[in-house]
């Protein structure tokens, strides 16, 4: 049994737990950082496409915009990463409940009638009032919160929106793509507040200047993670180490790892999500606060399979490579090709209760109806639809150290009770990170970075200040 003594462990390895070892380390604290995967990054996860380990695609997280992201725009200034620019152009293509295909210029690929159309508007519009007044550093303080709160999404779309088909397939469009969930299992308070957190409607559902899915990184988005590691020092990072006992007195704390490995330390800065919370002992336990979300708070469903291909195939026939089906398995995809590293790529995602119908296929089944299932889509805008010459496919629900990805749906009254307040509150000498305790840009990597950057601050004024 090894024993190794710092002023601070931090346990978790994505974003948020490096930028606080970052900020730990420019402070001139010692630290260790222990993670329980066997490499850095956590969400994010950025697989070569060639031999060369070249031509990167994104299996977790995937989109940054340089206006009001600043962290992570700032981030790849520095790390001297490339930005590629969403692609925006060309036909897109839109597959309805019944199966029926429909095309349109990007942004337009839903045929519409002027009825839906009007109704859409008044959905938006009905949506917006209450995103203003929402509070995203107190939810329950916001104007409509309790009535919010004690109402599904679902309830939402069929009690206030008035139950028209627009507002049902519009609101489980967002809670599909924004948390994997279905709009009946998770509090209209919810999605809501996560739309305020990224700059409201407008900037949450754009894919240009300003939205949330306006630039990816050429080279990955794990290369965040890896560059900010390499600024660590050396040995510091602990892969392969899954924390599974916590213990705190008045002296601090001491951390055991499932190898036996003990570490001890002043403060824990803890960065893995509530949802994990269960895969470690605490001692003493949690407060009842913390435990309820603990107990509470659980993902989605969430995946990602991307096909590769030798050319951008859809772009010279002047398509989008946007995707969107009501049906499944490919909820939505999107071209997320880097030309100048000479990566193409279409990214299919399979989301709440369609993708996980389709996760209980086995993986050749799974496989196989998602290019079926691409095949059917573009066939009514390509004449012949080339195979992908590569498949990839990341199933973040099943991933024991992670179990989703984003941030952990709740059910109606946690936003507005005891439990959700305590979701930032230190625990003696515990601190709790992670992009879900973000105040702005919640589930987001900005928003992962900015936590993680609170949490460090919070334990360098208790240590500097003892």
């Amino acid at each position: 049994m090894t024993t190794s003594e710092v002023q601070v462990i931090v346990i978790g390895a994505g974003l948020s737990g490096l930028r606080a070892a970052k900020e730990l380390h420019d402070a001139g604290l010692s630290y260790v950082v222990i993670e329980a995967m066997e490499r850095v990054g956590g969400k994010t996860l950025s697989m070569p496409t060639k031999d060369d380990g070249k031509a990167r695609v994104d299996l977790g997280a995937a989109w940054i915009n340089d206006t009001t992201q600043t962290e992570m725009h700032s981030m790849a200034e520095a790390f001297g990463l490339g930005l590629e620019e969403q692609r925006t152009k060309g036909i897109s293509v839109y597959q309805d409940s019944l199966g029926q295909l429909s095309s349109g210029p990007y942004g337009m690929e839903s045929d519409l009638t002027p009825d839906q159309a009007r109704e859409m508007e008044n959905v938006m519009a009905k949506l917006m009032k209450f995103i203003e007044g929402c509070n995203p550093e107190d939810p329950r303080q916001g104007a409509d919160a309790a009535k919010l709160d004690s109402m599904t999404v679902m309830e939402l779309a069929e009690d206030v929106f008035g139950g028209s088909e627009v507002a049902h397939l519009f609101l489980a469009t967002m809670t599909g793509s924004f948390f994997g969930a279905d709009p009946d299992a998770m509090s209209a308070l919810q999605l809501v507040d996560y739309i305020k957190n990224a700059t409201g409607l407008t900037n949450i559902l754009s894919e240009t200047k300003d939205g949330t899915q306006y630039l990816h990184i050429k080279q990955g988005c794990q290369a965040f993670a890896t560059n900010l590691a390499a600024q660590l020092n050396q040995g510091s990072i602990k892969l392969s180490s899954p924390a599974k006992l916590i213990s705190q007195s008045d002296q601090g704390c001491v951390v055991e790892t499932c190898d036996g490995t003990i570490y001890r330390g002043a403060k824990v800065i803890l960065s893995i999500p509530t949802p994990l919370y269960h895969s470690v002992t605490f001692q003493p336990d949690l407060p009842h606060a913390k435990a309820v979300l603990r107990e509470s708070a659980k993902y989605g469903y969430y995946a990602k399979t991307v096909l590769v291909f030798p050319f951008p195939w859809w772009r010279e026939i002047g398509l989008s490579g946007s995707l969107h089906s009501e049906e499944g398995p490919i909820r939505f995809a999107r071209d997320t090709s880097a030309p100048e590293e000479g990566q193409y790529s279409i990214t299919c995602f399979h989301v709440a209760g369609t993708g996980r119908a389709w996760s209980e296929l086995p993986a050749d089944e799974r496989q196989k109806t998602v290019l079926e299932h691409y095949r059917t889509l573009f066939s009514g805008a390509a004449k012949d639809v080339p195979e992908p010459i590569q498949v990839l496919e990341k199933e973040w629900s099943k991933d024991p150290f992670a179990l989703g990805v984003g941030t952990p749906v709740m059910m109606p009254g946690i936003m507005t009770g005891d439990a959700y307040r305590a979701l930032r509150d230190p625990f003696g000498h515990i601190h709790f990170v992670g992009t879900e305790t973000a105040i702005a840009w919640k589930g987001f990597m900005e928003g992962a970075v900015r936590a993680g950057s609170r949490g460090a601050r919070e334990v360098i004024w208790a240590i500097k200040s003892t």
